[in-house]
């Protein structure tokens, strides 16, 4: 039955862990199975069953049994504590049945013990499935890159996203009103309308007394006694005759004295000039001048032709021109050894990762193996995948010869994740008419395979 796949990546996108050069996903089938024998079916189906593609840089995860798969980052939180619980047991079962296999005699035990204590490792809760609501790891026995293995291997799946905080609203004091201050009045106001002073006029004045109005206006308002017969005294009448005097004679000075004022002055007198009309200026006549008659002597003109140029010497074709050599394209991401660097005795291009393909097949499985070099600084490994998906990995160093070839060698043949060993070639590689790196293996016996190298990653 075909299993349910979870994901897919490239394992130099992660660092693998192990023991004593023994990584854990090189054993990773002998540790499901162990898990298996050992009755740890629970731990077995929390890890994903990986299948490595043919030229081993990129590993698919399937799960172990058939269902539903959601994401750990879709899981709701009852779910995810279900899985964590879950998790947990298994954490607890590995850690014990580790430390027991790690206190055994064979070195084979204790080695199983070693990895199975970095299996449940992982890079994030991204790589968390849950499968019928059962979680399932994928890259177990990986990290992330520049990281190290975590104290607490479930630490990323425990993260609880902060709640934004509530914000309560505070109801508003309800400030009492100030009582209005009592105005104190130091002195007592005095009325806006004062009696006005009584002013004593003579008979010779024509102002009035202001209190003789009000109380001849109060004795009008009062009931009329009976009329008696009272002799009352003529008034003489020239007093109003005064004002009236006064203001007409003002009224008549005024005007004659402006007259008179006015009249001393001269007036300006304004002087009009005549206007002249303009008069029409006829124009001077122009009066024809004869112009002499000039001849000049005429000769024909002679027409002189310019001397035909000679015509250059035409350079004789070559009978047999030498052909120009283009250099072909280089193909791309192939191995070039720089001159500068090469003359100079430095090796910092080949730095990264290197896929190799060797120009053989294996007779048995009629694939050729597949090589990957990661190298830094002259140093590095090489990791080999051949016949049924076996895994092998070495050492290696690199550097230039005298003569300007670049020499990668391994230290002895590489190990394999089966026990066996695997022999490794020495490679020599040269510039090329092209400018890509000519590469060839040397085995033993003087045996010699073409080897092509492309750049991976940096």
């Amino acid at each position: 039955m075909a299993k349910t796949l979870l994901r897919s990546g490239c394992l130099d996108d992660f660092l693998a862990l192990g023991e004593n050069g023994q990584a854990v996903f090189d054993s990773a089938f002998q540790i499901r199975e162990t898990l298996r024998l050992r009755k740890q079916q629970a731990v077995a189906d929390a890890l994903a069953i990986p299948q490595p593609n043919d030229e081993g840089d990129r590993v698919d995860w399937y799960a172990p049994q058939e269902g539903s798969v959601t994401s750990w980052a879709a899981a709701s939180d009852e779910e995810r504590r279900t899985a964590l619980r879950y998790l947990d047991n298994c954490l607890s079962n590995v850690a014990s049945l580790s430390a027991r296999c790690q206190q055994a005699e064979k070195t084979s035990i204790r080695l199983f013990g070693a990895l199975l204590e970095k299996a449940l490792q992982f890079p994030g809760s991204q790589h968390v499935y849950l499968v019928n609501g059962k979680p399932v790891i994928t890259f177990w026995g990986f990290v992330n890159l520049n990281q190290g293995a975590r104290d607490d291997v479930l630490e990323c799946l425990r993260v609880v996203e902060s709640r934004e905080p509530e914000i309560a609203f505070i109801p508003e004091e309800t400030m009492p009103e100030p009582e209005p201050l009592p105005v104190e009045i130091s002195e007592p106001e005095k009325p806006l309308l004062e009696a006005p002073m009584a002013v004593q006029v003579d008979d010779d004045s024509p102002v009035y007394s202001l209190t003789a109005v009000k109380k001849a206006a109060a004795e009008e308002e009062k009931p009329a006694p009976s009329p008696e017969p009272v002799a009352v005294a003529a008034k003489p009448r020239r007093r109003w005759l005064l004002p009236v005097a006064a203001v007409i004679a003002v009224a008549i000075a005024a005007p004659v004295g402006y007259l008179l004022l006015s009249g001393s002055q001269t007036a300006p007198v304004a002087t009009a000039q005549a206007e002249v009309p303009p008069k029409p200026i006829a124009p001077a006549p122009i009066q024809a001048v004869d112009v002499a008659k000039t001849t000049l002597p005429l000769t024909p003109a002679e027409v002189v032709v310019p001397p035909k140029p000679e015509p250059a010497p035409v350079a004789a074709p070559e009978e047999n021109p030498e052909p120009i050599t283009v250099a072909a394209d280089v193909p791309k991401n192939a191995l070039i050894l720089p001159a500068e660097a090469v003359k100079i005795g430095s090796t910092k291009f080949l730095n990264g990762t290197w896929r190799a393909q060797i120009d053989f097949s294996d007779p048995i499985t009629g694939k050729a193996p597949s090589l990957r070099y990661q190298i830094a600084n002259n140093k590095g490994t090489v990791r080999l995948v051949h016949g049924d998906n076996i895994v092998c990995k070495a050492e290696v160093f690199s550097g230039l010869h005298q003569n300007g070839a670049l020499m990668i060698k391994t230290r002895g043949s590489a190990r394999c994740g089966d026990g066996s060993r695997y022999p490794m070639p020495e490679v020599t590689c040269k510039t090329g008419s092209n400018g890509a790196a000519v590469c060839t293996g040397r085995y033993e016996g003087d045996k010699v395979i073409p080897i092509t190298f492309r750049k991976v990653s940096n």
